[in-house]
């Protein structure tokens, strides 16, 4: 995509790469009915916990940059836990963020993006259509914020 350094990295990259990590959290964890499965199911379990990672990383930004309010730190928080303390993830808060915080989030995630400058946005989801091209779970999603 771009070849700079990710402090240097335009926000709005920032911006979707959490929108893209929420999608693929939705998508993976939509194929089990509890938390027991998703966790069993390792390559799943593993996936999701990388997407929060990103979003907690990426989210770092955000709230460095004052776009999103102070009780996001919790993601950078859990973000660092789940980065440095693997052995330490409670199972049933990652189902509970899943269900419960993760499409507050994305809606906020969704009016940044929609404040985003025109040329700018379509730009970004033309790069991001572009790195996700194989998914087209994410091509669709990315192609509906036009």
């Amino acid at each position: 995509m771009f070849n700079i350094n990710e402090v240097d990295r335009n926000i709005e990259l920032f911006i979707f790469d959490i929108y893209v990590a929420i999608q693929k959290i939705k998508r993976v964890s939509s194929n089990f009915d509890s938390v027991q499965k998703l966790l069993y199911d390792f390559t799943s379990w593993d996936s999701v916990i990388r997407e929060f990672e990103i979003i907690g990383e990426a989210s770092k930004y955000l709230l460095r940059d004052k776009l999103i309010e102070q009780n996001y730190r919790r993601i950078v928080d859990f973000r660092n836990q789940i980065s440095h303390e693997y052995f330490g993830i409670d199972q049933d808060i990652v189902w509970g963020i899943i269900h419960q915080k993760l499409e507050p989030f994305e809606n906020d995630i969704l009016e940044l993006i929609s404040h985003i400058e025109s040329h700018l946005k379509n730009e970004l989801i033309n790069s991001f259509i572009e790195d996700n091209h194989y998914l087209d779970f994410i091509v669709n999603a990315l192609k509906e914020l036009k």
